[in-house]
């Protein structure tokens, strides 16, 4: 955008982005579309076509009943994203949003497979992002798979497998990072001064890259739809992230189970090229981190 754009209002900007929203995904704009989604008035609309005009000559093609794009439209304020509007409308049918935040006339049929759900407690949430500023234990009962016990914990982040959401956090009694569920938290006491670097996190702080590839026991066109599905190039997918979201990501696509002989290449459809590297990675990051702790705790003696 020019500096005469980031000049505009917020809610100017707004409109002009819902403008363009409509006409590349409904193909049409009418008055009634920005009177209706914000509560503006029918001259007010009429300013906001009128200066769209100006600022984008040539964008808007006039109809009977409103607008259309030209066929030399080029977007201005909206950054066209088929992965975002797909998300807002998982997001609407799981009332994560309410539908009144899309901006379809008529929302297109769509249906989602449910989520298993997770509860997480708000008042949980509150507190451990409280202890994550300011830098403090908390004192909670956690529910593994081993039994419920109360543990000190001092939360520093917040990560997503795919499926769960857990806090990264050290832990008191082990002396170390580890992740803990956000469900499995039911209870959450006092606050507790603590002694801690999440700097010492590497794993937490430790980039690696995955690289991906259709299964080799794929047939030729079988590996070319595996390649459209991820958006490959050269038969390749490059994916960078924590190592210690690596381990989760592994397990959940079972990029760890490749070889597998119960597994056919259909159900795992991918592999992971350079999985040796990654898991020594994350060892290396876990060794590491066991270092810094050990060499922290020398130092403070």
């Amino acid at each position: 955008m020019s500096d005469t754009d980031d000049r505009r209002t917020w809610t100017q900007q707004r409109r002009f982005e819902f403008l363009e929203w409509k006409m590349f995904w409904e193909n049409r704009v009418i008055r009634s579309d920005l009177e209706t989604t914000f509560g503006i008035s029918t001259p007010q609309a009429s300013v906001d076509l009128r200066n769209y005009r100006e600022i984008a000559p040539g964008n808007l093609e006039p109809t009977a009943r409103g607008y259309k794009p030209s066929a030399k439209f080029k977007a201005r304020f909206l950054i066209p994203s088929a992965d975002r509007l797909l998300l807002q409308l998982r997001a609407a049918l799981s009332s994560v949003i309410p539908k009144s935040d899309l901006w379809f006339r008529e929302v297109p049929p769509v249906e989602v497979a449910p989520d298993i759900a997770r509860s997480v407690s708000p008042e949980c949430l509150r507190q451990l992002l409280m202890a994550m500023r300011e830098r403090v234990a908390l004192d909670i009962r956690y529910h593994a798979l081993t039994g419920a016990r109360r543990r000190a914990i001092a939360p520093h982040a917040l990560a997503f497998d795919g499926h769960r959401w857990h806090v990264r956090a050290w832990c008191c009694e082990k002396e170390d990072f580890r992740d803990f569920v956000l469900s499995r938290i039911d209870e959450i006491g006092d606050a507790i001064p603590v002694q801690f670097d999440p700097n010492h996190d590497i794993e937490w702080a430790t980039k690696v890259r995955l690289r991906l590839r259709p299964h080799r026991g794929l047939l030729p066109e079988q590996s070319k739809a595996i390649q459209l599905d991820y958006g490959m190039v050269d038969g390749r997918l490059d994916i960078e992230m924590r190592a210690s979201l690596a381990f989760y990501f592994i397990r959940r696509m079972n990029l760890d189970l490749s070889r597998s002989k119960q597994l056919s290449p259909e159900r795992l459809q991918i592999e992971l090229e350079n999985l040796e590297t990654v898991m020594a990675q994350i060892q290396e990051a876990k060794l590491r981190t066991k270092e810094l702790i050990r060499s922290e705790r020398c130092q403070t003696e």
